[in-house]
């Protein structure tokens, strides 16, 4: 009896660690990338808005939803600068449309987005004497994460400049096109565009 009593309390609450905005259920989302995978936090406590207590903690970051992390990206300079309820609003209804659309659980497609879009490797510039020559390297696995969710960001606030398109049209196109591997999308076509320099400075 006493252990039933337990299982009840650990049952998981709407909004409350394994929901995503009460709607979407992480438990069942899946990584095909086995590197990126321990760094994809999908836990998210209600509304995805943490105040930036992870600023100033060492890879602090990792402890943080990437929900949340990708609206923050969205935040960027422009338009929907500041404005992180729009954001949020946004990024909630383009899933609810890429549900409607797919039949499926919409951050399956997120993760498939960040995968496609997360670079393997990268230049840097490596002096020798008085020359600086680029030399490829691999990026860890953080980094990964952190450019593909730039990236995605990027593209998709950028489908909504000098257009009708709202910010969750542009979300919604930005994924789709990125899950697929599609280089039309931004992010996908800039990790082709940074591993082909690395390629060549091999």
């Amino acid at each position: 009896m006493a252990e039933e009593v337990q299982v009840e309390q650990e049952a998981p609450i709407a909004g409350i660690g394994t929901m995503v905005f009460g709607k979407w259920d992480v438990s069942e989302i899946t990584c095909d990338d086995p590197g990126l995978a321990p760094y994809i936090n999908l836990t998210t406590i209600g509304t995805p808005h943490s105040g930036g207590r992870h600023a100033n903690a060492w890879f602090g970051k990792s402890k943080l939803s990437v929900i949340e992390r990708f609206i923050n990206n969205l935040m960027r300079t422009g338009k929907f600068s500041g404005k992180k309820q729009h954001c949020a609003k946004a990024y909630e209804q383009a899933l609810d449309k890429i549900a409607s659309k797919s039949g499926q659980n919409p951050l399956q497609k997120f993760i498939d987005a960040i995968v496609e879009a997360a670079p393997c490797e990268e230049t840097t510039r490596i002096k020798v004497g008085a020359v600086s020559q680029p030399k490829a390297v691999d990026s860890s696995p953080s980094r990964r994460l952190d450019i593909a969710l730039r990236n995605i960001a990027i593209g998709a606030a950028a489908a909504t400049a000098k257009s009708r398109r709202t910010l969750t049209e542009g979300i919604v196109a930005e994924l789709s096109k990125a899950a697929e591997g599609d280089v039309n999308s931004y992010s996908v076509g800039k990790r082709e565009e940074i591993e082909r320099i690395a390629a060549s400075a091999r």
